[in-house]
């Protein structure tokens, strides 16, 4: 386990938010600023993923990766469902985590 660390499990979608990447990241700050910038390469470039919808805070790593494959196995309905638990509105929360 590591110590004093946060990571974070995150949920991306495009404008349209048909859409949705999960990822895992310890900088959920400069992690958006990329995928808002298309700096990474792959899925989320190609579908315009920059807007983070969802995120989840954790102090072991381990925690963080078990949970980011347990909802990316999960179906749409039920991710949604996870999103709209915390983000009812569907607002984009890319403002509210520029804290690096």
């Amino acid at each position: 386990m590591h110590n004093n660390h946060t990571y974070y499990v995150y949920i991306m979608t495009n404008r349209n938010r048909k859409v949705l990447y999960v990822g895992v990241t310890n900088s959920l700050g400069r992690r958006v600023y990329e995928h808002e910038k298309g700096m990474i390469k792959g899925f989320t470039k190609k579908y315009n993923c920059h807007y983070l919808v969802y995120y989840e805070l954790f102090n072991d790593i381990d925690l963080a990766i078990n949970r980011e494959k347990q909802i990316k196995k999960w179906g749409r309905e039920k991710k949604d469902a996870l999103i709209k638990s915390k983000n009812p509105g569907l607002l984009i929360l890319n403002e509210k985590v520029r804290f690096w």
